[in-house]
């Protein structure tokens, strides 16, 4: 990254860092999108059990996991302000916060799983497809989030090229993977959605190997020497990490429970409702990855020009980023619009699946419009470490308004399932509107200093 003096060089420099950040975006979230669909080509209960597994782990997952992104903040601090000796001290505590973390996830899994699952009131075979494919994704986990902390570091020094190398690679690992363990290959037996849960945890494995070795051999990344010497864990950095991690994760947390906690609340309905409204929400939630890349390249941007004490260049980056946002966002409306129909027969032969889903996909037209104000806002403020009103107006915009919303409206009017998605609409729109605020807050007192 470097210091841009005009509105072309800006824009230059912003798309050069959001593309690749884009791309891996959408290649990450196809590995979901892949386990999604060929889950369901196995069968309708493997496409249930996994989509009642994934809103069990995604908002846990995302949530802890989101805790890492502070890394990213932290190093564009630091590079904007010229302290880069202090990188590798700070990645190091990353990791060792990431493996601690993984180990309370699967100590905590241990423990709670089979009652959340119990209470549930899953079909017999949805509910063993569930377990299964969370208890294979759990080995997982330590991997998952040492790759979060070291994409973090590769992001926050602008090479989001490498990251987007490592995902497009590591995609039809994980699509090989899935065919292999969840219709059985060479010799395997078939364990459908099961096998979606190994294929993934290899696939983590695989990626953090390959980041680890670009870091250690590509000289960008090995002269700040992260691995030259040895650390001691450090508590005091930890609560420094965690002081912005903890409501980044948080925020993230909230944002992606409510969503999972709707899949959840859709159980008590039957097993067609279930797999539409996971064949809807897993492509509305591929959408989300235009203005989630924005998002992630903003925090590299502002927290750069921030840590180097040019507020008005941060300033525009935002206003860059938004209107880039709600260009696309209204691209992907159209083309939701235009095929929702071809979308939704991707993930099922049935027809009934397919009539449903495409029902549930004209509600996340709407979506797009809110997430494309509220995901590059929420960026900007990660990279101004401005952080705890994003928590707040989380819990209230989703967990006080949206679900309350959506839970009448289902329960108590012919809407039934679609009051769900009524209600998060309602909630996404809140926040929007909240985040817009705070905005201007922080920065006009960042103007002020």
């Amino acid at each position: 990254m470097k210091q841009t003096f005009t509105m072309l060089q800006k824009i230059k420099q912003l798309f050069s860092i959001l593309w690749p950040i884009l791309v891996a975006q959408v290649t990450i979230f196809s590995m979901n999108f892949f386990d999604t669909l060929m889950s369901g080509h196995a069968s309708t209960d493997d496409l249930a059990g996994v989509a009642i597994g994934s809103s069990i782990w995604v908002p846990v997952g995302a949530g802890l996991g989101g805790i890492f992104v502070a890394v990213t903040p932290i190093v564009a601090h630091l590079i904007g302000g010229n302290r880069k000796k202090e990188i590798a001290f700070k990645v190091i505590q990353g990791i060792y916060l990431a493996l601690f973390v993984s180990l309370l996830v699967i100590g905590g899994g241990i423990i709670a799983l089979d009652s959340i699952l119990s209470l549930m009131g899953l079909e017999d075979n949805v509910l063993r497809i569930s377990r299964s494919y969370l208890v294979a994704l759990a080995s997982g986990i330590p991997a998952l989030f040492i790759y979060q902390v070291l994409r973090a570091f590769i992001d926050a020094l602008g090479k989001t090229r490498i990251t987007m190398v490592i995902a497009l690679v590591s995609l039809p690992i994980n699509i090989a993977l899935n065919y292999i363990f969840i219709f059985g290959q060479f010799g395997l037996p078939p364990l459908g959605g099961v096998g979606a849960g190994i294929a993934s945890t290899i696939t983590y494995y695989c990626m953090v190997i390959m980041a680890l070795t670009i870091i250690l051999r590509n000289h960008s990344f090995s002269s700040y020497q992260l691995f030259n010497k040895f650390y001691r864990l450090s508590l005091k950095e930890w609560k420094e990490q965690l002081k912005i991690g903890l409501p980044i994760g948080f925020a993230i947390f909230v944002e992606t429970s409510i969503f999972a906690v709707v899949a959840l609340l859709m159980s008590s309905f039957n097993t067609v409702t279930i797999a539409a409204h996971q064949v809807a929400m897993n492509f509305s939630s591929m959408l989300y990855m235009v203005p989630l890349s924005i998002s992630s390249a903003l925090t590299i941007l502002v927290g750069f020009e921030v840590g180097a004490n040019r507020q008005r260049d941060a300033r525009q980056y935002s206003y860059l980023g938004m209107g880039m946002s709600i260009g696309l966002a209204c691209i992907c409306a159209a083309v939701l619009l235009l095929f929702s129909e071809k979308v939704a027969a991707l993930y099922s032969k049935e027809a009934e699946v397919i009539e449903m889903a495409q029902h549930f996909l004209i509600y996340a037209l709407f979506f797009q419009l809110s997430d494309a104000i509220g995901a590059p806002i929420q960026g900007t403020l990660r990279g101004y470490k401005d952080v705890n009103a994003t928590f707040y107006i989380a819990c209230i915009s989703y967990w006080g308004i949206g679900l309350p919303a959506g839970y009448y409206m289902a329960q108590n009017t012919p809407l039934e399932a679609s009051g769900y998605w009524i209600g998060l609409i309602l909630g996404l729109a809140v926040s929007a509107i909240c985040l817009s605020g705070r905005l201007m807050v922080v920065q006009r007192r960042q103007k002020a200093l």
